[in-house]
C-alpha cells in the first residue's frame, strides 16, 4: 500500500480491511469444505468466527460509505473512529491467524491433509499482509 493518498488515506486502509475482511470470511468456509472430519471444535469455532467477520465487514462498509459522504474534510473524531476501527480489525486478524495455527499443529485430520497444510500457510500468509498494513497505519498515526 502507497502512502500517499493524503486526505484519502482512511478510505485506502478502509478498502483494505473491507477487502481482507471478507477474504477471512471466506477463508473460513474454504478450511471447513477442504478438510474432511476436521473436529467439530474447530468446525464450530469457523462458524462463528464466519459470522464475526462478516459483521466486521458490514461495518468496514458503513465507514467506508460514511467517509465518503465526508467527502475532502474527515472530521477528526470520524478519522479515530477509523483508526479504532483499524485497530479492532488487526487484532481481529492476529486472533484468527491464531486459530489457523492451532489447527495447523494440533488437528488430527490437518495433520493427514498436506493440501490443508499448504492452504492454511498461505491464508495465515494474507492475514499477516493486512496485519502489516494496518500496524503501518497505526505506527504512522501515534508519531
Amino acid at each position: 500500500m502507497r502512502f500517499y493518498y493524503g486526505q484519502q488515506m482512511p478510505l485506502r486502509i478502509l478498502d483494505e480491511a473491507e477487502f481482507w475482511k471478507h477474504q477471512e470470511e471466506e477463508h473460513t468456509v474454504v478450511i471447513r469444505e477442504l478438510v474432511t472430519g476436521l473436529e467439530a471444535p474447530y468446525v464450530e469455532a469457523l462458524k462463528k468466527w464466519e459470522e464475526v467477520l462478516s459483521a466486521t465487514h458490514q461495518q468496514v462498509v458503513r465507514y467506508i460509505e460514511s467517509v465518503i459522504r465526508a467527502a475532502y474534510y474527515i472530521p477528526e473524531q470520524l478519522y479515530q473512529q477509523v483508526l479504532q476501527l483499524v485497530s479492532y480489525c488487526l487484532q481481529q486478524s492476529l486472533d484468527f491467524i491464531k486459530l489457523c495455527q492451532q489447527m495447523k499443529t494440533e488437528s488430527a485430520a490437518v495433520s493427514k491433509n498436506p493440501t490443508a497444510k499448504v492452504v492454511l500457510n498461505h491464508i495465515i500468509r494474507e492475514s499477516e499482509y493486512f496485519v502489516g498494513i494496518a500496524q503501518v497505519l497505526l505506527y504512522e498515526n501515534k508519531n
